[in-house]
């Protein structure tokens, strides 16, 4: 029987799966003691218990997911020895085979990238792939790619023996108890409310609850957008010679991952078409429970996972298992503390892989509690990074069936998710259309990638890691944005009105920069955490004495809103509005912009009158419109902030004026590479919260000195004060112009390796791809360093000759934006 419940704890956990346990045991490590894990059944009951309890890295893209990974192997390697109870660990190994020229170019890519993060992946042949896993049958398969400290671990065993480091660590596990409400005040979560009515104050409360975790969290208010799907797997019986320690073995064309299970080969299915299951809610008191297979739907994806291993085919089948797993919109987890509740955590959305993030996942959050800050770059797991939209039935029920193979299958640079589309439209996006456009996806917005020349050809024929069909379309509105002016929506950037007797004091004490500026003023800046660490990058227009607009991209929607009303002091007065539902935002940029605009406004718009980073009412035909002269691609322009009743009529004006000076639209492929080119930071993308201004580059749109500090301050001046760093952003131009860039590459200075690049694109005024990316050296990277060196960047493992700058390698002097 369990002790009676505590009425108090500093923190109180609800769930006690592999994500509960887990965060108790870090939490512990970091000497939170008074911890409570509630857990409504026994441990592990949800569906910890039914994992296969894989512990392979899969194909890793950020610096993140490697730590998060590679944490967990170490920790599930030496848990039995602190604990003294098993954890099933075994290094048994794992392949993952390609049997395409494209898979292999996207493993080439990134192995690299994953050993330099400490993850031992090295290619193999076809054959020795073939002796390595010799029950399949190999004979397409063109290289695999094998890391033998991978394996696998019994997921029951393992949660116990995390659950007995946290006891050891004091902290206190209880089962039988469900969770029925988070208690909250003034916006804080200051406890749990048991479904028999005892009631738990916390200083943290913290949702760790699977798949029930969304239902939970409604109850509160909290948007956690999870979906529970069908996931199964097949155990042969017995297969006699069949090593006990056969490596695990991934295939993404047959989307099935395959290993032992005592003396039978387990076939372990991501298939494309999933089925969600409950979408209503998972009902309170499923546990251990398992879901009848549905054998006609499956049938297909079994056939085809069969004929990775055909030699099995005649081997009786011990058990289809199904049973549910929860997936985000996304395929990232949620975690972090929520924008709704202070004080109240989550960690749950682990997309399947709870027992492998599990780990890393726990100590992320653990620090995150303890520290208030996060040691690892969190902006893609941020749980503050979905609207309400996603969390909705009819989206969770469209969006779920792709999201297993999409996290299986083979992946591209530039492949959005297909279903649950148009969520966000902006109000011309009709006419977009007609132009041409093809549509890509992000945080719910439909973003013109690029532009065909008829709407006909709008559409990837192949999808690659190599020149794709829309390349040269591409090209010409790059071209265009240099030579003569392009059109861009841009209306996916988040935009705020912040005002208020307070508001200039709330920006201040979050910017870098000062935006205590005279109305009409544009100011460039970062916010910063205590630790020097980026929250954001966004530009910051004061449009009256209290009243500003905050501009910035759509993936930190959710994250700067909740950090602007997170830092109001009390006695302030700030109001915060949301103006992006209400405002398209067309871009109007190159060295024809001027001409084109003028053509439709009696506004002065000459520089003088209109000067860079200034702001202005001015008429667009029949319409007012807010006009920022700013850029974020390099050239003469202005961002038009039109009201969403106006937007097709001064689209269409444009469009129309626009003739005479060869105006194009252009997408999101074109906006990266032009950025690129000028070698802007992106938060989120090139830069996160484990970065800094000074390192980035930014030191310019930092003040020091100004009145009254801001957040962060301190730490960004003990990173100035110890002169040229040892790690700095550089951009770079591979010399050969062939090869593309995506980030990830390695960069290599003299034959070392020093960084890696961020994010990539191709530099069409350049001449080559471009990329920018942290370079980390044992003493100070100067100038004389960085112009004198032999740079390198690996793309899928060759080596290219690249040029390194501090500076833009474009329009350095800024003639061609200030002109």
């Amino acid at each position: 029987m369990n002790n009676p419940l505590p009425t108090h704890a500093q923190t109180v956990i609800i769930g006690g799966g592999s994500i509960g346990c887990n965060t108790a045991y870090h939490l512990t490590k970091l000497g939170m003691t008074d911890v409570v894990v509630l857990e409504r059944d026994r441990l592990t009951s949800g569906t910890t218990w039914h994992a296969a309890g894989l512990i392979v890295a899969g194909l890793l893209k950020t610096e993140a997911e490697c730590e998060i990974y590679t944490h967990g192997r170490d920790l599930y390697a030496s848990l039995e020895a602190e604990t003294g109870l098993p954890t099933g660990f075994r290094d048994v190994g794992y392949l993952q085979i390609a049997n395409n020229e494209e898979r292999v170019h996207e493993m080439r890519r990134l192995a690299p990238f994953m050993r330099r993060h400490g993850i031992n992946i090295h290619e193999v042949s076809p054959g020795e792939a073939q002796q390595l896993f010799p029950i399949g049958d190999l004979s397409d398969v063109l290289a695999g790619f094998y890391i033998p400290e991978d394996g696998r671990a019994n997921p029951v065993d393992l949660t116990m023996s995390l659950a007995k480091g946290a006891r050891m660590g004091g902290a206190r596990i209880f089962e039988g108890v469900n969770v029925a409400e988070i208690i909250a005040k003034n916006g804080t979560a200051t406890g749990v409310r048991t479904a028999d009515g005892q009631t738990i104050t916390a200083e943290n409360v913290v949702i760790c609850g699977g798949m029930w975790s969304r239902q939970l969290g409604a109850k509160a208010g909290i948007n956690l957008p999870l979906q529970a799907a069908e996931h199964y797997y097949l155990i042969t019986e017995n297969i006699e010679g069949l090593p006990r320690d056969l490596p695990v073995l991934e295939d993404p064309s047959t989307y099935t991952y395959y290993r032992e299970e005592v003396g039978g080969l387990m076939l372990g299915l991501f298939e494309p078409g999933a089925a969600p299951w409950k979408l209503d809610g998972i009902p309170e008191d499923f546990s251990f429970g398992e879901i009848e297979p549905d054998w006609d739907r499956v049938g297909p994806h079994l056939e085809r996972a069969y004929s990775r291993v055909p030699s099995t085919l005649n081997t009786g089948v011990r058990k289809l298992f199904c049973g549910p797993e929860s997936f985000t919109p996304d395929l990232a987890p949620l975690v972090g503390e929520t924008p709704e509740l202070r004080n109240c955590f989550v960690a749950c959305g682990m997309n399947s892989l709870g027992i492998l993030n599990g780990a890393g996942t726990g100590k992320v959050l653990a620090h995150w509690i303890v520290d208030g800050i996060p040691k690892i770059d969190v902006t893609g797991m941020n749980v503050n990074r979905f609207s309400r939209n996603e969390a909705t039935r009819a989206f969770r029920r469209d969006r779920g069936p792709e999201l297993l193979g999409k996290m299986f299958g083979q992946h591209y640079h530039n492949e959005a998710f297909e279903t649950a589309r148009d969520l966000k439209r902006s109000v011309i996006h009709d006419r977009l259309a007609a132009a041409g456009a093809c549509f890509t996806e992000g945080l719910g917005w439909e973003m013109p990638d690029w532009f065909a020349p008829i709407p006909a050809q709008a559409s990837v024929e192949r999808y690659s890691w190599f020149r794709q069909n829309w390349f040269e379309w591409h090209a010409e509105e790059h071209r265009a944005a240099r030579e003569d002016v392009i059109l861009m929506d841009m209306s996916s950037m988040s935009k705020f009105i912040v005002q208020g007797r307070d508001s200039c004091a709330l920006l201040n004490r979050l910017s870098c920069n000062d935006v205590d500026v005279a109305p009409g003023r544009i100011v460039y800046t970062a916010w910063v955490n205590e630790a020097g660490g980026f929250e954001a990058d966004l530009t910051v227009t004061r449009l009256e004495v209290e009243k500003f607009m905050i501009v910035v991209g759509e993936n930190s929607h959710g994250h700067t809103e909740m950090r602007m009303r997170r830092h109001i002091g009390e006695g302030e007065f700030v109001a915060i509005f949301d103006a992006t539902p209400g405002v398209t935002q067309i871009n109007i940029h190159g060295p024809k912009a001027r001409e084109l605009m003028q053509k439709v406004s009696s506004t002065d718009l000459s520089n003088d009158a209109f000067p860079f980073m200034s702001a202005q009412n001015i008429d667009v035909g029949y319409f007012n419109i807010l006009a920022l002269r700013v850029t974020f691609v390099g050239e003469l322009g202005w961002e038009l902030h039109v009201p969403a009743i106006h937007a097709v009529q001064v689209f269409d004006l444009l469009v129309e004026a626009g003739g005479e000076f060869g105006l194009r639209q252009a997408g999101m492929q074109t906006l990266n590479s032009l950025r690129l080119e000028k070698a802007y930071r992106d938060f989120g993308l090139d830069v996160d919260n484990t970065d800094n201004p000074i390192e980035a580059g930014l030191g310019f749109a930092v003040k020091l000195d100004k009145p009254g500090g801001f957040i962060g301050r301190d730490a960004l001046a003990a990173i100035k004060s110890k002169g040229v760093p040892n790690n700095r952003m550089l951009q770079f131009l591979l010399q050969d112009p062939e090869p593309l860039l995506y980030g990830n590459e390695l960069i290599l200075l003299n034959g070392v390796e020093v960084g890696y690049l961020q994010v990539g694109g191709y530099g069409h005024t350049l001449g080559g791809a471009v990329g920018i990316g942290f370079a980390t050296l044992d003493e100070p990277l100067t100038a004389d360093i960085v112009n004198q060196g032999a740079w390198e960047i690996d793309v899928a493992g060759e080596r290219i000759k690249a040029t390194a700058s501090l500076k833009p390698l474009l329009d350095p002097s800024m003639q061609r934006i200030r002109c």
